[in-house]
């Protein structure tokens, strides 16, 4: 559960900045006959991804892979193409980009991640969340570790926390209840 200095904290987030591997999904890889390595993601993950847009909350991507499922999975969520960017292998300059281009503080950005590559962002922005499958020294820098690992509803969880520390999360639950 977040404490109330998390919580203050979680009001003031515009955008949530997702790494792939290891956050959007587990980790693992797979290719198929052809060599095309497939990735898996989560559905409950893409409906806290949508929940938190239609709330007024942008979600964007960082990742240093370049697979092209990363821009299916981020069309399938209605996530601007434009807060995709994949191939980073300069992660901070990526959120530095971002905070100029959308006239954003460090403090209203949260970004989730699960291992080294991540570190140097988690330390510049408001909020930054390590899932519960990362490696030791993301655990250790996170303002909040997720109950569930990557990949498995860590994105679901920390959506839902944005949505329930900015009062919305009853509004985004009473849209669905009286959905016709």
């Amino acid at each position: 559960m977040a404490s109330e200095v998390l919580k203050k904290k979680l009001e003031e987030i515009k955008i949530l900045l997702l790494d792939v591997d290891g956050v959007m999904t587990n980790g693992k890889v797979a290719f198929n006959n052809s060599g095309e390595k497939l990735l898996a993601f989560d559905v409950k993950d893409g409906s806290g991804i949508r929940y938190l847009m239609r709330a007024g909350i942008l979600v964007g991507i960082i990742t240093g892979k370049k697979n092209e499922a990363i821009l299916h999975r981020a069309r399938e969520l209605n996530i601007d193409i434009d807060n995709v960017h994949r191939n980073a292998t300069n992660k901070v300059k990526v959120l530095e980009n971002i905070l100029h281009k959308q006239s954003f503080e460090s403090r209203e950005v949260l970004f989730m991640g699960d291992d080294l590559l991540d570190l140097a962002v988690m330390q510049r922005v408001g909020v930054s969340v390590a899932v519960a499958d990362a490696v030791p020294e993301v655990l250790s820098a996170a303002d909040y570790v997720t109950a569930k690992p990557g990949g498995s509803g860590a994105v679901r969880e920390v959506c839902e926390m944005i949505l329930k520390a900015q009062g919305k999360w009853d509004e985004t639950v009473d849209h669905y209840r009286t959905m016709k």
